[in-house]
C-alpha cells in the first residue's frame, strides 16, 4: 500500500494537491469531519479524471494515514516539484493549501518552508491572509446563457428523456470512465461495464413483446445514443450483444428462436457476435463465400468456408468473448443455391474453448476502440442442427425441402436485410452524440481559455476571435440540425418496425443510409477540428479529444461504407425519379416540366438572385428551396447521362461507374435537404417561443454554410450571383456573433455528464492562476 500510494505522487495531474495533502496529515490528528470535509472538496471537481480522484482518496482515507516514510516522501515531492517553478509559482502551488487549510491547520504551512526555500511558507501566509481582507480583481466572466438550459436540452431528449437519464446516470459513476489502459486491461473492462449494463437491464428494451412492454425500438436506440456520450468501446460492444447479435435473432428469427434466446442474450447468459463482412467482399453481402449447405440425411447445415477470402473479418466480440455468432452464408440445397441466410452458430464452450471445426483470430491493435476485441471465425465443416437457420422468411419443410414466404431471391435478401436497418441508424445517432461530447469540450475550454488581447492586456477568450467561432460554431449548428434529423429517423423506426405488415422500407432504408452517412462523416470531421481547436491540450489524452477522434473514424465504415451507401441512396431516388412517369405516362412528365419551369421562373428571377437582406438570407424557406433545387437538378441530369449511355447500348454496370462520382453528389444533395428539413418540422412544433429564435440561428447558420460550401454549383446554374454569394457569407459572420453568446448554453443543453466530459479543459482553463 506504502508503495502504491507514494507512486501516485508522479501523477502530474496531483501536483497542486501536494501541499493540501501535507497539511492534512502534518499533525497527525486530523478528525474525521475534517477529512470528510476535503474529500468533499475533491469531490467537487469533476475535471478530475478517475484515476487522480482515485489517488486523493487514498491519501485521506480516515482508517489508512500515511506513514512516517510516506510523509518524508511527500515532502521530498514539494520540493523537487517546487524546485523548478519560479518564487511566484511556488507561492501558487503551496497557495493551494493554503487556500482550503483551515485556522488549525494553517501552522502546519511553516514546516514548508524547508522545502520550498527561504521562507517562501511565510510569505505564502502573509499572501493568504490579505488576499483574504482584498476583494478580488475582477475578470471578465463568461455570461448566462440568455435562455432556459435545461428547458431545451428537456426538449432534445423529448419523450425518450427518461430513457436517457437512466443511461446517463450510469455513466455519471467515474468508475465507468477509463483510459491509457493496455488492450487486454481495456478489454476487460469494456467486459465488466457490459456485463453491468446487462445486470441493469438496460438490455431488455431491444426486443419488444419479448423481454420488454416498449412498443418498439425508439428506447432502445435512445439508450444507444445517450451511452456514446461515454466510452465508444462500450457503446460498440453494447450494439454488437444487443443490437446485431441478438437483433438478427428478434427480427430473423421465429417467434420459437426468440422465445429460446433472447432471454439469455439480454442477461448475458449468452455472449454473442454477427459474423456478415467477409474480408474478400466488405459490403458486398451478396457475393459472402461461406457456404451453408443442407444436409437432409441428418436434418443438419455444414457451414464452411471454402476460401482466405471467406474468412469472417471484423466481427466484434469474436477474438475472445463471444460464444455464438450469427453467421450469414450461401444456403445449398441439393446443389441449388437460395442465397444468403442467417445461421446461429455456436463458437465457444462455457470456458471460452473454441468448438471442433471453428479458428478464430484476433484482429490485433486498432486505431481505435481497441476495448473491442473484434477477431476473425474460420469454419471447417462445422455442423448445426435445422433450426440453427434463423426462420422468419425461410425454413426446411417436414420433406427437407426448402420453403420461404418470399418467392423471390433478391425480394427476399433485401428484405432480410432491411430489418436491420435499425444498426445504422443506431450508428448515426451514436455519431451525432459523439459529435456533441467533442463540441461540448472544446466550446467550454474556448470561453475559458484566453489568449493575447487588446493593449491594456486583458487577454480574450478564445471563443470571442472570429476564426475560432468560425472553427466551431457552424459544426454546432449543424450538431443540432442532424440531431432532431436522426431523432426523426429513430422515431420513424420505431413505429415503422410496430407495424405487423411493415411493408416497402426502401424509402426508410435510403433515409437511414443517407443521414448515417452524413452524420458519421459530420462527427470525423467535428471532432478532428475540436482537437486541433484545442491545441496542445486537445492533444492530451486526459482531455478525451484524441481518443474521440480514433474511435468515431470507424463510424464511416460500420454498417456499410459511406460512399457505397451513398450510391445505393442514389440508386434509390433514380428509381423513385423514373416511377414518377411509369404511372402517370405523357401526363406525368407534361407536369414534371410544368412544375420545372415553375421553379425556373420562381427561383431563378433577378430578384431571387440577387435579394442579400438578411431577412432573406435567414428565411428557412429559402435555404430548404436552394436544397432542393439542387438535389432535383442533380437527379435530372444523373438520371439524363444514365439514359444517353444506357441507349447508346452500354453496359448498365459500366455506365453506373462513370456517373458514380455524380450519384455520390446527389445522394449528398438528398441528405442535406432531408436533414435541414427534418430540423425545420421539428423546430416548427417546439412549444417553447424562448427557445425557436436559437433554433432557427442554428438552423440558419448550418444552412448558409452548407450553401457558401457549395457556392460553386449554385453560381454556375445561375441560382445566386456573386453578390448574393458575399452577402451570404456577411450574414454566416453576423450570425456567428449572435450565436456565441449562447455558446455554452447551447453545449450544456446536450446534459452531458461530467464523468464523460472526463477532460480537465471542459471545466476550467489550466493556464489561467487559480487553476
Amino acid at each position: 500500500m506504502t508503495t502504491q500510494r507514494t507512486k501516485l505522487l508522479d501523477d502530474p495531474e496531483l501536483r497542486p494537491f501536494l501541499p493540501l495533502l501535507w497539511v492534512a496529515w502534518s499533525d497527525g490528528d486530523l478528525e474525521e469531519d475534517d477529512l470528510a470535509a476535503l474529500r468533499s472538496r475533491v469531490e467537487a471537481m469533476p475535471w478530475l479524471r478517475p484515476a487522480a480522484r482515485h489517488a486523493l482518496e487514498t491519501w485521506l482515507a480516515p482508517d489508512a494515514p500515511p506513514s512516517q516514510r510516506e510523509m518524508r516522501t511527500l515532502l521530498d515531492t514539494i520540493h523537487k516539484v517546487s524546485a523548478t517553478l519560479s518564487p511566484e509559482r511556488r507561492r501558487d502551488l503551496a497557495g493551494l493549501g493554503a487556500e482550503l487549510a483551515d485556522e488549525g491547520t494553517l501552522r502546519a504551512l511553516t514546516e514548508l518552508e524547508d522545502a520550498l526555500g527561504g521562507g517562501a511558507a511565510s510569505e505564502l501566509f502573509v499572501h493568504a491572509e490579505a488576499a483574504r481582507e482584498r476583494p478580488e480583481k475582477a475578470e471578465p466572466q463568461e455570461q448566462a446563457p440568455p435562455f432556459d438550459v435545461g428547458a431545451l436540452g428537456a426538449w432534445l431528449d423529448g419523450d425518450v428523456k427518461p430513457v436517457r437519464d437512466r443511461a446517463r446516470a450510469f455513466l455519471a459513476d467515474p468508475e465507468h470512465r477509463a483510459y491509457g489502459l493496455s488492450m487486454p486491461d481495456y478489454r476487460a473492462k469494456v467486459a465488466s461495464w457490459l456485463a453491468d449494463l446487462a445486470a441493469r437491464g438496460f438490455g431488455q428494451r431491444a426486443y419488444p413483446g419479448i423481454t420488454t412492454d416498449e412498443k418498439d425500438l425508439n428506447a432502445f436506440i435512445a439508450t444507444f445514443e445517450t451511452l456514446a456520450m461515454g466510452d465508444l468501446s462500450l457503446v460498440v460492444r453494447f450494439g454488437v450483444q444487443f443490437g446485431l447479435f441478438g437483433g438478427s435473432i428478434f427480427f430473423l428469427g421465429t417467434e420459437a428462436q426468440r422465445r429460446k434466446w433472447l432471454p439469455q442474450v439480454v442477461n448475458l447468459e449468452l455472449p454473442g457476435c454477427f459474423a456478415m463482412s467477409e474480408v474478400g467482399h466488405g459490403s458486398d453481402v451478396q457475393s459472402l463465400e461461406t457456404r451453408a449447405t443442407w444436409d437432409v440425411a441428418s436434418r443438419t447445415f455444414v457451414l464452411h468456408t471454402p476460401a482466405e477470402s471467406a474468412r469472417k473479418d471484423w466481427v466484434g466480440g469474436a477474438a475472445q468473448h463471444a460464444r455464438m455468432a450469427t453467421v450469414f452464408a450461401q444456403l445449398e440445397v441439393d446443389g441449388e443455391g437460395h442465397g444468403i441466410h442467417a445461421f446461429l452458430v455456436p463458437i465457444r464452450d462455457t470456458e471460452g474453448n473454441l468448438l471442433e471445426g471453428v479458428r478464430a483470430g484476433d484482429s490485433g491493435h486498432k486505431m481505435g476502440l481497441n476495448g473491442v476485441d473484434n477477431g476473425r471465425l474460420w469454419f471447417d465443416h462445422v455442423r448445426v442442427p435445422e433450426h440453427a437457420m434463423l426462420g422468419r422468411f425461410a425454413w426446411m419443410n417436414a420433406d427437407g425441402h426448402y420453403e420461404s414466404a418470399i418467392a423471390n431471391p433478391k425480394k427476399r435478401f433485401f428484405t432480410m436485410l432491411g430489418t436491420l436497418v435499425g444498426g445504422r441508424i443506431s450508428v448515426a445517432t451514436a455519431s451525432v452524440t459523439a459529435a456533441k461530447v467533442g463540441l461540448a469540450i472544446a466550446i467550454r475550454y474556448a470561453s475559458a481559455r484566453r489568449q493575447f488581447g487588446p493593449e491594456d492586456g486583458v487577454e480574450m477568450p478564445l471563443l470571442d476571435y472570429p476564426t475560432h467561432q468560425r472553427r466551431l460554431l457552424p459544426r454546432l449548428a449543424t450538431t443540432y440540425v442532424l440531431s432532431l434529423a436522426v431523432a426523426r429517423l429513430r422515431s420513424g423506426f420505431g413505429q415503422r418496425m410496430r407495424e405487423e405488415d411493415a411493408g416497402d422500407t426502401r424509402e426508410l432504408e435510403a433515409s437511414a443510409a443517407a443521414l448515417k452517412a452524413l452524420a458519421s462523416w459530420h462527427a470525423v470531421e467535428t471532432l478532428r477540428e475540436c482537437r486541433q481547436a484545442c491545441g496542445g491540450q486537445g492533444y492530451l489524452l486526459v482531455n478525451r479529444l484524441p481518443d474521440l477522434c480514433a474511435d468515431v473514424e470507424v463510424f464511416t465504415t460500420f454498417e456499410g461504407d459511406n460512399t457505397v451507401l451513398l450510391q445505393l441512396v442514389a440508386k434509390s431516388l433514380l428509381t423513385g425519379f423514373k416511377k414518377r412517369f411509369e404511372s402517370t405516362g405523357v401526363a406525368g412528365i407534361a407536369r414534371h416540366l410544368l412544375g420545372k419551369a415553375r421553379i425556373a421562373v420562381a427561383e431563378k428571377n433577378l430578384l431571387a438572385v440577387r435579394r442579400t437582406d438578411p431577412e432573406h438570407l435567414r428565411d428557412r424557406a429559402f435555404h430548404l428551396a436552394a436544397l432542393k433545387y439542387r438535389e432535383e437538378r442533380l437527379l435530372e441530369t444523373a438520371a439524363g447521362r444514365l439514359r444517353k449511355r444506357l441507349e447508346a447500348k452500354r453496359d448498365a454496370h459500366a455506365a453506373m461507374l462513370e456517373v458514380q462520382e455524380h450519384l455520390v453528389a446527389l445522394a449528398r444533395a438528398h441528405a442535406d435537404r432531408l436533414a435541414l428539413q427534418w430540423f425545420d418540422e421539428a423546430v416548427a412544433v417546439c412549444p417553447d417561443p424562448q427557445l425557436v429564435p436559437w433554433l432557427d440561428r442554428l438552423g440558419a447558420l448550418h444552412a448558409l454554410t452548407r450553401l457558401r460550401e457549395e457556392a460553386a454549383f449554385f453560381l454556375s446554374e445561375g441560382y445566386f450571383d456573386a453578390q448574393k454569394e458575399r452577402a451570404l457569407r456577411k450574414e454566416t459572420t453576423a450570425l456567428l456573433g449572435e450565436l456565441r453568446q449562447g455558446a455554452v448554453g447551447l453545449v450544456d443543453a446536450f446534459a452531458i455528464p461530467d464523468a464523460c466530459l472526463a477532460a480537465p479543459i471542459a471545466f476550467m482553463d489550466p493556464a489561467h492562476p487559480r487553476w
